[in-house]
């Protein structure tokens, strides 16, 4: 079978004058957020006065996540559709997509796991001050 590839990978580059190296400047990246009582804004637009969130346990929020991962592993779900009706992030009216993004724009951990990413692969748990994460690296 034939996988689509991206139209334009990777927005910019640069290439330094005496080697072949690529530094990529910016990632396209989708994620699912997961808030908990820890997480530096307790509440979302799912829950606006953080009524469930502040009673979600770091542990609790780490097994809701990796239920979501395994829906969306065995493919009974897409990784847009899920993000769109449950992560708590804002993004998910885009289906968790944050667009093109370099460094320096997101909290480090968060940065650190979507430039670890191949493009169409998918993150374990990152964990950041904002609460945890699944990654969807697309671009």
């Amino acid at each position: 079978s034939q996988t689509k590839k991206p139209k334009n990978p990777c927005r910019t580059g640069q290439f330094t004058s005496r080697e072949t190296t690529l530094t990529m400047s910016e990632v396209r990246a989708s994620h699912l957020l997961v808030k908990h009582q820890g997480s530096r804004r307790p509440a979302s637009w799912r829950d606006p006065d953080g009524a469930v969130i502040t009673k979600r346990s770091k542990a609790a929020a780490l097994d809701e996540l990796e239920a979501y991962r395994e829906q969306i592993e065995s493919g009974a779900v897409t990784f847009a559709d899920l993000a769109a009706k449950v992560s708590d992030c804002s993004s998910a009216k885009h289906g968790g997509d944050l667009g093109f993004f370099g460094p320096g724009k997101m909290q480090k951990a968060f940065e650190d796991g979507a430039f670890a990413l191949q493009v169409g692969e998918m993150s374990g748990v990152i964990d950041s001050d904002s609460g945890v994460h699944i990654i969807l690296r697309t671009a």
